[in-house]
């Protein structure tokens, strides 16, 4: 059953859509999973911003200031409404979901990380981290700094054939020794959407806190981070419609009060003195220096925009789109789709290795480069998910994502473009 939100209308609010490339080629853009495109909603509102807000946010006292102060903290207001927050003092804002990864591992290991809350999480020797195979890179180097730092020790889900996230042993790998489990919402490789209520509920039996990579599923679905439980969830804006610069860590603030400042500088400290400083409770303990005020704004018109059209809407659509395009890249002979086969429990990212029909695979690298040419945009290497690339056996693959943008049109000339590229390279 075809959903009934108008792509048509919606791409008109995408200038960048109706551009050619590579010798007045229709542009198809399948790489949102690494970058969504902007619409003009957005786009507007960041030039208005410039035009007629700019100022710096809490220290300019003209009506400039007042207005950029308004645009960033409102957009904070925003962004606790999307995602189902208590209040806006538990957003936090970051440069992108990286960083926000970064801050929790780095205040769970520091020494100033104490009192009777901090004790029951600070991370030392003997303690565990439990992240997944699935992860890309900034979910798991961050923790593997926080374990060298500490002597604690590094522990992962691993991932079955079909892509799916391995729980069997998810009662020996969280135990009393577990302080943080980290895991993507949604792979941004495999497109599994993870079973994180499960996860969620077996780590806080042991006592553990849950922080949730939604870089990948926000964009795609509606998230209520109350109702999933987690302890801390992030995700970034540009994948949202959103401007590049700007993430978002959302936390329970309890959780905030506790945790010590990343870094330090303007506009997070309560009073400095020349021996110590007293800090801004969240969550601007956690913003030090001028913020993306401007990218503020525009992740405000993004979410405004989402809101225009419906989250669930979105989701809908974006579920039949993949249907389809699962249906037409089954018909693409020597296509090895990574992880699941079917739709359900799987989001828009579709990464796979494409064989001649001698059976030689053709390098991921030329696979884009000769879609490219044909106009269609995708990404090619290991997507920051060096491990899970290893878990198949390979080191790199192609990858086309999906967003509410694309059509069914697009999905064919994805996989004409395939068929074009073995016969570029002589296989077929």
């Amino acid at each position: 059953m075809r959903v009934s939100i108008d792509v048509g209308q919606i791409r008109k609010d995408f200038p960048i859509l109706s551009r050619t490339v590579r010798e007045g080629r229709p542009l198809v853009y399948l790489d949102s999973a690494n970058t969504s495109q902007k619409p003009l909603q957005v786009i507007d509102a960041i030039e208005e911003f410039y035009s007629r807000h700019n100022a710096n946010i809490h220290r300019a006292t003209h009506q400039l200031g007042e207005e950029a102060t308004e645009a960033y903290e409102g957009a904070r207001i925003k962004v606790a409404g999307f995602i189902g927050a208590a209040d806006e003092s538990e957003v936090v804002f970051t440069k992108n979901i990286s960083e926000g990864i970064n801050l929790v591992a780095y205040a769970l290991g520091n020494a100033a990380t104490s009192g009777p809350e901090a004790e029951r999480f600070r991370v030392g020797p003997g303690d565990e981290i439990v992240i997944t195979e699935m992860e890309h890179h900034s979910n798991i180097v961050p923790w593997q700094l926080l374990a060298q730092r500490t002597g604690a020790t590094l522990r992962w889900f691993g991932v079955t054939d079909d892509g799916r996230l391995d729980l069997t042993n998810i009662d020996e790998l969280l135990n009393e020794r577990t302080k943080i489990v980290a895991l993507a919402h949604q792979s941004n490789v495999l497109g599994t959407v993870n079973p994180v209520r499960e996860v969620i509920a077996k780590a806080h039996a042991v006592g553990a806190l849950v922080l949730i990579d939604g870089a990948q599923a926000v964009p795609q679905m509606p998230v209520d981070v109350q109702e999933l439980g987690a302890d801390f969830y992030g995700f970034t804006a540009h994948k949202l419609c959103g401007p590049t610069g700007i993430g978002v860590l959302w936390g329970r603030r309890e959780l905030l009060e506790t945790l010590p400042p990343f870094l330090g500088g303007g506009e997070m400290i309560e009073t400095v003195a020349m021996e110590r400083s007293t800090f801004a409770p969240p969550p601007h303990k956690f913003e030090a220096g001028t913020m993306p005020i401007a990218e503020a704004a525009g992740l405000s018109a993004a979410i405004d925009y989402l809101h225009g059209i419906g989250l669930e809407e979105i989701h809908a659509y974006e579920h039949e789109l993949l249907v389809y395009a699962l249906d037409q890249l089954r018909e693409v002979e020597g296509l090895r789709l990574l992880g699941p086969a079917e739709a359900a429990d799987r989001g828009g990212a579709l990464s796979f290795t494409l064989d001649g029909l001698d059976g030689r695979e053709i390098h991921p690298h030329d696979v884009s480069q000769v879609l490219d040419a044909h106009g269609v945009a995708v990404r090619a290497g290991h997507h920051c998910a060096r491990p899970l690339h290893r878990r198949f056996g390979i080191t790199a693959s192609t990858r086309a994502s999906l967003y509410f943008y694309n059509t069914h049109a697009e999905v064919d000339a994805l996989a004409e473009g395939l068929r074009q590229t073995q016969k570029f390279f002589g296989a077929a």
